[in-house]
């Protein structure tokens, strides 16, 4: 996991760093990654960037918080770079400490730097605890820990737990997230186009555009899945950007794409949407079995099609 001379392109993994951070924490979770290069890389567009260019074989990446919903930066990244496939899916427990340099006394802080979402998971303890600071936003929990040995703006940090392996900071406060039941769910994403094999317990990622803006078509687009016992765990609209008005929906389905339920439904979408980005089928992180109805069971498609091609071809129907 230490860098390396020129590493190869199929041993090196980009990450939001730096070191410390929860992304880190969520590629420690892959075992393919383990003893490889780990490239520390500021933001998701630059480690897209990585997997796209050939830099990197895959990037980890935050999809959604249990707390704030989807990541806006990668939904819209992986609706807009082509050629990305996720692989995988990690989750991490999200809680953070309020960290200072040592000598530093709690009723000592003013101003705190902290990075936008964790601010914002720890907004109350901070103004129950220290009701007059100021938030100075840094790029990354790390960074905002690292930022006051840099320029000395802030007084105290919101930091991972584990910042203290990193950095030489002296812990005010413990677990001051708001919710302690906070996860992040993370990704992993590259160029491969091989699907994991399915494992029953599984989702499909999806982005989909509406075909127009009329009455109804956001039920017809949600009637593909309904209409075929297939479950949405997240449903999430972005702008596209080009006129007001107009969005795209970020889906993840229960289910793989081998799963004859799943397969139908993105037939009947693809027939639907004028624009379908395929992002992946791969394990689901809770390891958890994905429940459906027997009517939806794959024989009941595959006797369907049979049937069909039975009338087709001229076989006798039987009584």
């Amino acid at each position: 996991m230490t860098d390396a001379a020129q590493p190869r392109p199929d041993e090196t993994y980009s990450y939001l760093g730096p070191a410390g951070t929860f992304t880190e924490a969520a590629l420690k979770q892959v075992p393919e990654a383990e003893g490889k290069h780990w490239r520390s890389v500021n933001n998701v567009g630059e480690a897209l960037a990585d997997v796209v260019e050939g830099r990197s074989t895959a990037a980890m990446i935050a999809i959604e918080n249990s707390v704030d919903g989807g990541v806006s930066a990668t939904q819209d990244a992986l609706a807009t770079v082509a050629g990305l496939r996720i692989v995988g899916e990690y989750l991490v427990p999200v809680n953070f400490v309020l960290v200072a340099r040592p000598g530093t006394r709690l009723d000592e802080v003013r101003v705190v730097n902290a990075h936008p979402v964790a601010y914002a998971q720890s907004r109350g303890w901070l103004e129950r605890e220290l009701p007059d600071h100021a938030h100075l936003p840094s790029t990354s929990n790390v960074q905002a820990a690292a930022s006051l040995f840099d320029d000395g703006l802030a007084d105290a940090a919101v930091a991972p737990p584990g910042i203290v392996d990193h950095l030489d900071v002296e812990v005010l406060a413990e677990a001051i997230g708001d919710n302690p039941n906070a996860m992040t769910r993370f990704v992993l994403v590259s160029r491969s186009r091989a699907i994991p094999a399915r494992t029953g317990a599984d989702k499909t990622s999806v982005i989909v555009e509406l075909p127009d803006d009329e009455p109804g078509s956001l039920l017809a687009m949600l009637e593909q899945f309904s209409t075929r016992g297939v479950n949405m765990s997240l449903l999430q609209s972005r702008p596209i950007g080009d006129e007001m008005g107009r969005y795209r929906f970020v889906i993840d389905l229960d289910g793989h794409v081998e799963d004859e339920r799943v397969f139908d439904s993105l037939l009947g979408l693809r027939r639907f949407s004028p624009k379908v980005i395929f992002l992946g089928s791969y394990p689901r992180a809770d390891r958890r079995e994905v429940e459906y109805h027997s009517k939806y069971d794959d024989e009941i498609f595959i006797e369907a099609r049979d049937w069909l091609r039975g009338i087709l071809s001229g076989e006798p129907e039987e009584g």
